[in-house]
Order: structure tokens, then sequence, then C-alpha cells
């Protein structure tokens, strides 16, 4: 019983850190650059009638953002599961891939930021993930130097 709480524990913790990282990048963004004048980043409507205003610079928040988001979930699902860590960790960028398509759905972006974003942002930083994870593990189980 034991193994399946911290499995369960491993997917909601993932989700939400992730969900966490994603969103503080997010909301950090138009801080670090500034979204072209006139421009409201916090409504789908404004940002899809001006989507032909973003430069390239503008769409490295939000890569950081799906990228670095799924690796903190894909992280902490693959340190906290008791069971199958590899598998949690994928998980989390399945479910971190699922929201990034229908946000490819509903903001339209250009071709070239979707294509990036979906190959590389969600099931590359799982993997990324587990090796951080089975480095940690390898770390902690040699005790401190």
């Amino acid at each position: 019983m034991k193994t399946i709480i911290r499995n369960m524990l491993a997917i909601v913790v993932g989700i939400v850190l992730g969900s966490c990282v994603n969103m503080c990048i997010i909301v950090l963004g138009p801080h670090l650059i500034p979204p072209p004048a006139g421009v409201d980043v916090t409504d789908a409507q404004s940002l899809g009638a001006s989507i032909h205003l973003f430069s390239p610079k503008h769409f490295v928040t939000p890569f950081l953002a799906h990228a670095l988001g799924t690796l903190a979930g894909a992280l902490a699902a693959f340190l906290i599961a008791a069971s199958y860590r590899r598998l949690f960790a994928y998980v989390m960028g399945a479910f971190f891939l699922a929201g990034g398509l229908s946000v490819a759905f509903m903001i339209p972006a250009p071709a070239w930021f979707t294509i990036l974003d979906l190959l590389v942002a969600y099931l590359p930083m799982a993997w990324i993930g587990t090796l951080l994870g089975q480095r940690i593990q390898r770390a902690s189980a040699v005790g401190p130097a």
C-alpha cells in the first residue's frame, strides 16, 4: 500500500511542481522580455490578434516555462515514486505535452515555435529528468564526500 501512495504522490507533486515552475516563468516573462506595445499577454484574444508582432525573443520564456516546468515535474516524480520511476517521469512529460498540444490549438503561434515546443520541451525534458534523478540517486547512495 505504501508503494501506491508514494506513486500517487509522485504524480500529484510532479504536476503541482511542474505547473508552479511553468507559471512562475510565464508570469516573469513579460518583465524579462517586454511584449510589443499594446499587447496584453494575459488575454488569449489579444495574443492571437497580435502574434504577428512577436519576434523570436518573445518565445524564449514560453519555451523555457514549458521545458523547465516539465523537467521539474518529471524529476520530482522520478525521485518520489516508489517503483517504475522512469515511467512516472515520462507520465509527467506526456501530461505536460497534452497541455502543450491544447495550448497550441488555443493560442496561435508561428509553426516553427509550435514544432520546436512540442518536440523539445516535453518528452526530452522528461528523459533529462530521469537522467538527473538517477545521478541524484547515485550521489545519495554513495553519501557525502
